[in-house]
């Protein structure tokens, strides 16, 4: 097995999961509500922000020169996507990202992946930014077919579902199988868990947004 292969292995489940969120289906039949799908952009907006960070740490710690400019144009290619793709959706749907406040899981789910990124190894970093690359080429491809009776949305999907964005991914996926063959079982270990960790913030960020989540208190 591939490196690629045994980390989707791991995370089958929550995959499946995240297909079935009412947030997912509700884009594809039109029934997400608008208000859901703004509080999941701006959120996305200020995720965006943070992940780019990660993949710069991802290519400062890179193993070579190449993988050093694929993360460091990934990197800037995030920030790009937010300021022009979420300030395009947001016109849309009314206000700018900066009128939310950065919601609980937001919160957590860069935390974690700035943790991972500057405290850990180049395949543990790897293995905490990989699953927002997968699963949103996945879920892309998969929602693609279906596309939505709503403009807004079947743009949306449209970007995730495109080959632009596959060749992105699978980029990042050579570089996942040529680290992965020369990890020891330990190292190899850590990426999984963060691979599986991260998947599951993926999930719980359509959540947040289906839910509109804010602060408790």
């Amino acid at each position: 097995m591939t490196t690629r292969d045994v980390l989707w292995s791991d995370i089958t489940g929550t995959y499946d999961a995240i297909l079935s969120h009412p947030f997912l289906t509700g884009l594809t039949d039109g029934t997400l509500p608008r208000e859901a799908f703004r509080h999941y952009v701006a959120q996305d907006a200020h995720y965006l922000r943070g992940y780019a960070k990660a993949l710069a740490a991802c290519a400062a710690k890179a193993p070579d020169e190449d993988t050093t400019v694929l993360f460091a144009r990934h990197s800037a290619s995030a920030i790009a996507a937010e300021r022009d793709l979420h300030a395009a959706l947001m016109a849309e749907l009314g206000g700018v990202p900066e009128d939310e406040p950065v919601a609980p899981t937001t919160t957590a789910y860069v935390s974690y992946l700035m943790a991972t990124a500057l405290g850990g190894s180049f395949a543990e970093a790897l293995g905490a930014v990989l699953p927002c690359y997968w699963i949103y080429a996945r879920v892309g491809a998969h929602l693609v077919g279906a596309g939505s009776p709503d403009p807004l949305y079947a743009k949306w999907i449209a970007m995730y579902g495109g080959e632009d964005f596959q060749d992105v991914v699978d980029a990042v996926l050579e570089v996942t199988d040529r680290v992965g063959a020369g990890l020891s079982a330990g190292e190899l270990a850590r990426m999984r868990h963060h691979f599986t960790t991260t998947s599951r913030y993926e999930w719980m960020f359509w959540d947040a947004g289906w839910r509109r989540e804010r602060w408790p208190v």
